[in-house]
């Protein structure tokens, strides 16, 4: 079963790194900004994707500068959020969107894109689709399970963080 999850978890990282190519630069780009300006990158995340906020501030590796969204009265024009949720149809998401969107900040999401969830799609400046819609492993009954949401959320993290850290550096030079 490993060895098959092991395939499936791959092939997923696979048509993310492919599908989604051109919004990883273009949310980098979008994100990069703050630091670039006066501003700094938050991080909004639901339920599992908390996953995110602790790579980004307790990692190995933290992401510099990075804080989390608390209260929305503390952003500026200049800020920019990154936000996480598993669903483009997530409720509490759906409400810091509408948030966000009122006081013109700027925002990345990345969450699975689902029926229902069309709203978030509209709000954020770029949907980044985890294409996850169901788990990766058949069970004997024809359900599947081993729906790895956070590893695919972590997955896009990374690559968000590699390309800002990227531009942050030729800007610098």
């Amino acid at each position: 079963m490993l060895k098959m999850f092991t395939t499936q978890l791959t092939g997923l990282f696979k048509r993310l790194e492919e599908k989604e190519e051109y919004s990883f630069e273009d949310g980098a780009r979008l994100l990069a900004q703050a630091p670039v300006g006066d501003g700094s990158i938050y991080i909004f995340t639901t339920k599992e994707m908390k996953a995110v906020e602790f790579e980004a501030l307790d990692g190995a590796e933290p992401f510099k500068g990075v804080k989390i969204l608390e209260e929305m009265e503390e952003l500026t024009d200049s800020d920019r959020v990154l936000m996480f949720t598993r669903y483009s149809s997530d409720a509490a998401a759906l409400e810091v969107a509408e948030q966000l969107h009122e006081k013109g900040i700027p925002f990345v999401t990345v969450a699975t894109a689902v029926p229902g969830g069309e709203q978030l799609q509209e709000l954020a400046d770029l949907l980044i689709d985890l294409r996850l819609t169901k788990g990766l492993l058949p069970d004997d009954e024809g359900n599947r399970y081993g729906y790895p949401s956070s590893m695919a959320a972590l997955f896009v993290y990374y690559g968000l963080k590699f390309t800002i850290e990227e531009i942050l550096a030729e800007y610098e030079e």
